[in-house]
């Protein structure tokens, strides 16, 4: 298996996420299903059906993070010498020319993409784009409404 960039909060995140459910959610799965064998018949019991589901969902994940973290390749991009060129792990504000809406956005790895809180996986469009880019720099992004243009505002390395 190849190496998995993670940003070194990314990596946090995942070890706080496996260690929640492996010593909060693993247990009360474990009480769950103890409570629901004691109620007897279980070819009825749904209870023990939802315990047993949601067991095998944890444990997946689990098993997901474990893999996850020890494929890991952490990358800090303030230790990068990249003289205020967007990189991985990097956050760019950027300006839309036509209609000057601004954003920003962390460029991360794919398993710590969330859109909601502004992490953009580094495979996506608009994050290839930006890579190698810096402040006053304009990109153009190929969307499914057609090509947009964007200006680099400024590049940080938190």
């Amino acid at each position: 298996m190849s190496a998995i960039p993670l940003t070194t909060s990314g990596a946090e995140r995942l070890q706080k996420e496996l260690h929640r459910l492996k010593t909060i959610e693993r247990p009360e799965i474990i009480n769950a299903i103890s409570e629901a064998r004691a109620q007897g018949d279980l070819s009825e019991n749904a209870e023990y059906d939802a315990a047993r589901e949601r067991q095998a969902f944890v444990e997946g994940r689990i098993k997901e993070l474990e893999g996850t973290l020890s494929n890991a390749q952490i990358i800090d991009p303030a230790a990068l010498d990249v003289e205020g060129r967007a990189v991985f792990g990097a956050t760019v504000e950027i300006e839309d020319l036509e209609s000057g809406e601004r954003v920003t956005y962390q460029i991360v790895g794919d398993v710590e993409a969330d859109i909601r809180a502004n992490r953009i996986s580094v495979s996506s469009p608009v994050a290839r784009a930006l890579i190698g880019k810096s402040e006053g720099d304009v990109v153009a992004v190929q969307a499914p409404a057609g090509v947009r243009e964007y200006e680099v505002l400024g590049v940080s390395y938190i």
